[in-house]
């Protein structure tokens, strides 16, 4: 009913060096760990990630690792583009970033970064989620480059590892590959809790697509809708 600002993230002295990106300044993932509710997690495009451990009364920025064209310093703690995080609830300091460019990796809570593209045929794009019963199994959607917003080669291809971001194989069984030049939004992926994980993901075609079987096989299950900003899933018993 009542809510109050934590001002202590809009106050960190690193804000004159955030920089919108091309979408504007927002602030986007939000993640709570599930083991310390006093932690969270952030992500701002682009300024970087960043954590609380004292329920956001205090922030530290948590972008050592990244690396982005754009910024000069290699060091440099804020102004990363970060598109997206997902975090496994049995492992809460392990995370997975999707940034404008790269796919990455923590295992400290982010204290430290590094990065596990490996053989993605482009490692730029927006989504990435892990499948609920397996922690080291994860899902991007490879998208062609920052200004060409569409899979590479019109091939719309899901894109999992099940080693943690060490090797990738791409899933392409009822998926359009040919002529598809749709973007999937950082938003617009989803898993369930059923023990097959089932993946969703939506477009900004319009298309949502469903697996039942982790990735292995896909089905579009809504056709024509406007650009798909977010997808959701919930279980019924």
């Amino acid at each position: 009913q009542n809510w109050q600002e934590l001002p202590g993230l809009r106050g960190h002295g690193s804000g004159p060096h955030w920089q919108p990106g091309a979408g504007g300044l927002c602030l986007h993932t939000i993640i709570i760990d599930p083991s310390n509710a006093q932690r969270m997690f952030i992500a701002i495009s682009a300024a970087g990630a960043f954590r609380t451990d004292d329920a956001g009364k205090t922030w530290q920025p948590i972008n050592r690792g990244l690396r982005s064209e754009g910024i000069p310093d290699p060091t440099a703690e804020v102004g990363h583009c970060v598109h997206r995080i997902a975090m496994h609830r049995s492992r809460p300091n392990v995370l997975f970033m999707q940034k404008h460019w790269d796919v990455m990796r923590s295992d400290n809570a982010g204290d430290s970064w590094e990065e596990v593209s490996g053989n993605l045929p482009t490692d730029f794009g927006f989504v990435i989620d892990i499948h609920t019963q397996e922690p080291e199994t994860i899902y991007v959607v490879p998208i062609k480059s920052d200004s060409e917003h569409y899979p590479p080669d019109g091939k719309l291809r899901v894109y999992r590892s099940r080693t943690g971001g060490r090797e990738w194989e791409a899933l392409t069984k009822g998926l359009p590959q040919s002529d598809c030049y749709v973007n999937v939004l950082r938003d617009a992926m989803a898993v369930d809790s059923l023990d097959s994980c089932g993946v969703y993901f939506g477009t900004t075609g319009g298309q949502v697509y469903a697996s039942a079987d982790a990735g292995d096989t896909w089905a579009p299950i809504v056709r024509d809708l406007p650009a798909v900003l977010s997808v959701e899933v919930q279980t019924l018993p």
